[in-house]
């Protein structure tokens, strides 16, 4: 829920609420049925959102690639970085492309990972149109992980 927090908002934003609303069920519809489709033999049933988010994360990648996001990073310790958004969406979208081909996970535990790669390649496709015109996305001047970080409160 703190993904679509931070990057729901500024597709909101872009969008509007009410084709933000039907933009978000869209690619839910289409990871759920996208899981189905590569996964006939599943029994169990599928619940959440994960798929409508990734498609919001996959929005998120097409209208602002060069936006910078923090993101800690673990080497030895977890590292407050902030990376371009290309780079840690494009890193997210092919580790669950791996998962749910079944590489670096036992059996795919419960996760549908391909209802996340479904919804991601959704989300991008459906805002592809908006791209031209799509302003950058507010740089957060002097604010670290929430906090400022000069003395003008």
């Amino acid at each position: 829920m703190p993904i679509l927090w931070v990057f729901g908002n500024t597709i909101e934003n872009r969008m509007g609420r009410l084709r933000y609303l039907l933009f978000y069920l869209v690619c839910g519809y289409a990871a759920a049925y996208g899981f189905a489709l590569t996964n006939s033999y599943a029994t169990t049933p599928l619940i959440g959102a994960s798929g409508a988010i990734a498609g919001v994360l996959g929005a998120y990648l097409v209208l602002y690639p060069r936006a910078r996001v923090w993101v800690l990073v673990p080497f030895l310790i977890f590292l407050p970085l902030r990376l371009p958004a290309w780079i840690v969406l494009g890193l997210w979208f092919v580790l669950q492309a791996l998962y749910s081909a079944g590489a670096g996970v036992t059996g795919a535990g419960t996760v549908a990972y391909a209802a996340h790669v479904v919804g991601f390649v959704a989300g991008m496709l459906l805002a592809w149109p908006l791209k031209p015109g799509t302003p950058s996305p507010p740089e957060p001047a002097g604010v670290l992980f929430g906090r400022q970080t000069r003395g003008d409160w």
